[in-house]
């Protein structure tokens, strides 16, 4: 009985990338660097939405939430991997890897739904343009929204608490750099057969109810943008959706090739180089998609810079 319930009181060793020690430091620079322009980037975003009144839409209303989003995922994962990168110390508590793993699964779900939500108001301005501000009102806009976090942390409640009632015999040794299901399940020491299925079909209903949201909105913008006769009215359709389109790609992309492929000891390594890709890179490059592409984020990043020289000046 006290060797079942040892790692609840010692916690967890995550053992990362603990075996390639040259690695180790060049991830900390790296993985710091990309942690401090994440937070920047997705603060100018909440900022400038915030501020600048022509960004009081319904679509700088759903981004704001996903740089937040974004800001808070990122935070729950990267500094405690730096604590780990950056010294012998591997190790988790029990509550702190509980925490880790409920608010990291929990944010992945709510950002999940959200940019599906985020392509349904992109269908809703391309294909219904003159019943956009109608369709989209503020009341709206804030239930889809809150529906996607609620729902989110909801499912991530569930899966959590099914996650740490299986019996691990002691074994504390994560093969991985933070808390993560997959991982995780490989530490039981009883048949996890029945947590595999509850965890394939919350990722079926996470992961693939918003990507045929997705496609199905997508499908509609492309017909409709086809009928415009004028080039350039296509490519200023396709630019409103441009972002999104990429982000959506980057983002499901990279979750589907890891929560799908065929689970093997020689994936390991691999995998973990794609959760670092999901976890930390995307994150940071969300509002260098959404600025570089966007023409009024750009805009309201000039405004704001004038509007500081001339403080300066007067």
């Amino acid at each position: 009985m006290e060797q079942k319930y040892e790692s609840s009181v010692t916690g967890f060793i995550l053992l990362g990338f603990s075996d390639r020690l040259q690695l180790e430091l060049v991830l900390f620079v790296v993985l710091l660097i990309f942690y401090i322009f994440t937070l920047l980037g997705n603060t100018t975003i909440i900022a400038l939405s915030y501020l600048d009144p022509r960004l009081h839409t319904p679509m700088y209303f759903f981004l704001s939430n996903l740089s937040f989003l974004d800001m808070c995922y990122t935070t729950s994962i990267v500094p405690q991997l730096l604590v780990n990168l950056s010294g012998a110390e591997k190790s988790i508590s029990f509550g702190g890897c509980v925490v880790q793993m409920y608010m990291s699964l929990a944010l992945g779900c709510t950002e999940c739904i959200l940019l599906g939500v985020m392509a349904f108001d992109r269908y809703a301005a391309v294909c219904r343009p003159l019943h956009y501000t109608v369709i989209m009102h503020p009341g709206l806009c804030v239930l889809m929204a809150s529906a996607s976090w609620i729902t989110g942390f909801a499912n991530s409640l569930l899966q959590t608490e099914l996650v740490f009632l299986i019996p691990r015999c002691g074994r504390n040794k994560l093969d991985h750099f933070f808390c993560e299901i997959p991982p995780f399940l490989k530490l039981a020491c009883v048949d996890t057969t029945m947590n595999l299925y509850v965890t394939f079909f919350g990722s079926v209903i996470i992961l693939l109810t918003p990507v045929s949201l997705i496609m199905f909105s997508y499908g509609r913008i492309v017909r409709v943008v086809l009928r415009i006769k004028s080039t350039a009215g296509q490519r200023r359709a396709f630019g409103t959706c441009g972002s999104h389109l990429t982000v959506v790609s980057l983002f499901f992309g990279t979750a589907i090739y890891v929560y799908y492929q065929p689970s093997s000891n020689d994936s390991q390594d691999q995998d973990k180089f794609m959760s670092l890709f999901y976890t930390v890179i995307i994150p940071m490059t969300n509002p260098l998609i959404y600025t570089l592409r966007n023409r009024d984020v750009k805009g309201a990043m000039k405004d704001s810079d004038s509007r500081r020289w001339v403080r300066r000046t007067v």
